[in-house]
Order: structure tokens, then sequence, then C-alpha cells
């Protein structure tokens, strides 16, 4: 497959993905839009991948590029049925592309907590293999408050309704973080949004409390997201 990638910070790129679509013989080429790089023509790619990031889906007045990505991301998913797989903000892009609500989230999520998988979740491809209740890495003060239409909710947690989502056959999104690697925590520390929510929740020293968190999880985090992408490729087969 020949995969786009849409990021929002360079240093939240694929992640672990890369080492796994670099295993199968996957190509990717990547689109920056904070830096102002353009939406190339979907021609070409067989799967839109949008990726996570700092900004919030209604700041199109600060982030005028977010207006023609949700327009991108409808086109590539609704109208050409383009496989796709959205994590964080690329899974709160998915549901206002395609109709849905996100907004500020009531008691945002930052840390290692567990996911619970629904009953649509545990029966279907794109989780399947996952335990019925795991732990993931949470970054996120906004979440989807209204799925679109036709939408099934495929994980949930206490203060998050969607944690996983489906919509037709081949487009899936995670509102946590699955691919994360051992530096993924340092590197998003860095960027001042990320910093600043996470002193707010874990205090002055949250990046060295979530950092170890997380690679005390890291090797079921990495198997998780091996088996989420490998179910992933199967549902991109789908029609």
């Amino acid at each position: 497959m020949h995969i786009l990638v849409l990021q929002h910070a360079s240093v939240e790129h694929p992640g672990i993905f890369r080492e796994f679509l670099r295993e199968d013989g996957h190509s990717w080429d990547t689109v920056e839009l904070d830096a102002g790089e353009a939406l190339p023509p979907l021609e070409g790619y067989d799967a839109l991948w949008v990726l996570g990031g700092p900004m919030d889906v209604w700041q199109e007045e600060a982030h005028p590029w977010l207006v023609d990505e949700k327009a991108y991301i409808k086109q590539a998913v609704a109208e050409k049925g383009l496989p796709f797989l959205g994590l964080c903000l690329g899974h709160q892009l998915l549901a206002e592309a395609l109709g849905g609500e996100v907004e500020p989230s009531k008691t945002p999520e930052i840390g290692v907590m567990d996911v619970q998988l629904t009953e649509t979740g545990a029966t279907g491809v794109f989780l399947d293999g996952a335990p019925e209740i795991f732990k993931a890495l949470q970054w996120h003060s906004a979440e989807i408050t209204r799925l679109p239409e036709g939408a099934e909710v495929l994980a949930t947690s206490p203060d998050c309704a969607v944690q996983a989502m489906k919509w037709g056959t081949r487009a899936y999104s995670l509102q946590f973080h699955v691919e994360i690697e051992e530096n993924t925590v340092s590197d998003w520390a860095k960027i001042p949004e990320y910093a600043g929510s996470l002193e707010k929740a874990l205090g002055a020293d949250g990046a060295a409390v979530l950092d170890a968190d997380a690679l005390k999880n890291m090797k079921d985090f990495n198997a998780l997201a091996e088996r989420i992408y490998i179910n992933w490729l199967q549902t991109s087969a789908q029609t």
C-alpha cells in the first residue's frame, strides 16, 4: 500500500507503525499541515492516516488549514471510500468531517488509563485480539460528543464515551495513542500546549511521571499497536 499521512506536529509521527510498515514493504508520504505543506491529490494513495496534534478541531481561525483538512477527510472517506486510520486529533477530525461534534472534555484524560471494548468492538475486526480492558496512553482535552450518522463506538472509558470509532467498513479511529515508542513522551512534552496540559494534570514533574508509566507499559502498548495495525490492514481489504 501507498499511504498518505497527515501530521500536525513534526514529532507526532506514525511512531512504531513506521517499523511495521517498513517490514511489510508499504510506503508512505507525510504532509505536515502545521508547517504549511499542501494537501496533495488523493489519486495514487491507497489509504489516509491522520495523526494527533496540539490544536483543537474548532481552532480554524488560528489554523485555517483545518477547514480544508476536514473537507479532504470527508472526500477521502465518504466519497472515495479510502481506508482510514485516525489517532487522537485524527479521530476527532474524522467525526467532525462526517457530521459529528467535538467539544472540550469535561474531564481531560492525561496519563496511562484503562480503556474498555464495547460489545461491537469486541466482536469486530479492528480491535480483535485486544483485551476487554487494557491500558492506553491518553493525552487529550477534547472529545467526540456527538457521533456522525452511521458511526459505531468500539471502545469507551468512564471519562470519554468514544475511545474508538468505526464508520462504514474501512474508516477507523482511536482517541488514545497506540503508536508510541520509548522517546514519545519526552518528545511530545516539548510541545508547549502538551507541556501545559501535562503539568496541569500531573504536576510539575508530570513529564517524568508519564514517561515512567509509559515505559513500564511499553511492551503491552507495542503489542497492541501491532495487533491493531494487522487488523486495520484486514479492514482495508473490505469493500
